[in-house]
């Protein structure tokens, strides 16, 4: 998969998860950085942060920054345009679904996330 193609898909998976369930960055984003991006931890949840980048985590993401930890801030800008538009349209299906079906996507989803980082080196 090409560098754009794994940016736009880690921002509009993060970004339609994140309207869908209220989740994006620490599930979704970060293990996605370390699987497409080939990051370790630091670099993803510095990524993650920036992405995120409000003036509350922009402060957050700087200090991964400023610690070593490499954040390459336009990759940040391209996902953080299309977790935007994931956002969106992941509301939008995420107010038609019955809450107990969203519980059990939600749930299922941290569980697939919690056994993948487990299982990695």
């Amino acid at each position: 998969m090409t560098l754009v193609l794994s940016l736009i898909l880690i921002g509009l998976l993060a970004g339609i998860l994140s309207g869908f369930m209220g989740v994006g960055g620490g599930v979704v984003m970060i293990p996605l950085m370390i699987l497409l991006l080939g990051y370790d931890q630091h670099q993803a949840q510095g990524m993650s942060l920036a992405v995120l980048a409000v003036p509350v985590t922009f402060v957050a993401a700087y200090t991964y920054h400023k610690a070593g930890h490499t954040i390459d801030w336009k990759y940040a800008l391209v996902i953080a345009i299309f977790f935007v538009v994931g956002g969106f349209l992941g509301s939008k299906f995420a107010v038609s679904l019955n809450q107990q079906v969203l519980k059990k996507i939600f749930a299922l989803i941290l569980v697939v996330a919690a056994v993948k980082l487990f299982l990695s080196k």
